[in-house]
């Protein structure tokens, strides 16, 4: 067993601030995604201006808050807030899911894309190189809270977090590992591999979150509120195949998309069908 290190979760105060490594997370995740895209856009692989990826950022952070509480209250502590509605607003208490985070990503991803003429599968592929960074830091501040821990083990790596009198598997840094430093390296090598190919990046990213979130979650300990789902799932492992999937299905659109002869659009069943809804009317 391994002693847990038992770090203030208020990394300083001013005066009657204090001042949180989570919070700090955050921000290091935002500077970090910043500095990539600044990086990206100077590439001109995207038709995305140095200029703007400020306001980019603006937009992202607003999706991310807005969609990673609501999703949250959505997913994993509906009836509590159905109770205590007024708490919706309290992210202070903690609470945020990172499946409602990519949802608000991918919905004001799109806002702007479609606000700047720009094609959402390639702005979306610098984002998801951009992304990882913030995973690890948020991981690692999960730790530091002491929340988010892992279910029982005997491993020598075992940690009693605060409150608990068994040894746990420290899982936030299982996921600050995968779902932070590897799958980068993986979303690097895919973007320097088939920056060409829109939507092609942001497959992999999706696949990969969604399958090592969905192995990691055998080691963490479900939500109390919530439990297993279906006998051994839990919340998480059920978002992360439902991410898995949307990454294969990304996959398939950019490749088939890859495979039309230049300057012809790719198919579009739905739109092929409302045209001709219109025709017969």
């Amino acid at each position: 067993m391994i002693p847990y290190p038992s770090i203030d979760p208020v990394a300083f105060r001013i005066g009657p601030l204090a001042v949180r490594w989570y919070g700090i997370a955050y921000i290091l995740g935002f500077l970090c995604a910043y500095g990539i895209l600044k990086k990206l856009a100077a590439q001109g692989r995207v038709r995305l201006r140095r200029e703007a990826v400020g306001d980019l950022m603006s937009w992202l952070v607003a999706g991310l808050v807005l969609g990673a509480r609501v999703g949250y209250v959505l997913f994993y502590n509906l009836p509590h807030f159905v109770s205590e509605p007024w708490k919706i607003v309290a992210v202070w208490e903690g609470g945020m899911s990172f499946h409602g985070g990519l949802v608000g990503v991918t919905a004001a991803a799109w806002l702007f894309a479609r606000r700047g003429s720009l094609r959402f599968a390639s702005l979306g592929d610098m984002l998801v190189v951009a992304a990882p960074p913030g995973l690890f830091f948020g991981r690692i501040a999960n730790f530091i809270n002491g929340e988010l821990y892992g279910r029982v083990t005997d491993l020598p790596w075992g940690m009693v977090f605060p409150g608990e009198s068994e040894p746990r598997h420290p899982s936030q840094l299982y996921e600050a590992i995968l779902e932070g430093l590897v799958l980068w390296a993986i979303v690097c090598w895919a973007w320097q591999r088939w920056w060409r190919r829109p939507g092609a990046t942001l497959s992999v990213f999706l696949a990969g979150y969604g399958a090592l979130r969905f192995v990691v979650e055998f080691t963490r300990e479900p939500d109390a509120q919530l439990g297993f789902i279906l006998g051994f799932l839990t919340m998480g492992q059920i978002l992360s195949l439902a991410t898995l999937a949307a990454g294969i299905w990304a996959w398939s659109r950019a490749k088939e998309a890859a495979a039309q002869p230049p300057g012809q659009a790719p198919r579009d069943p739905a739109g092929t069908k409302r045209a001709a809804k219109r025709r017969t009317r």
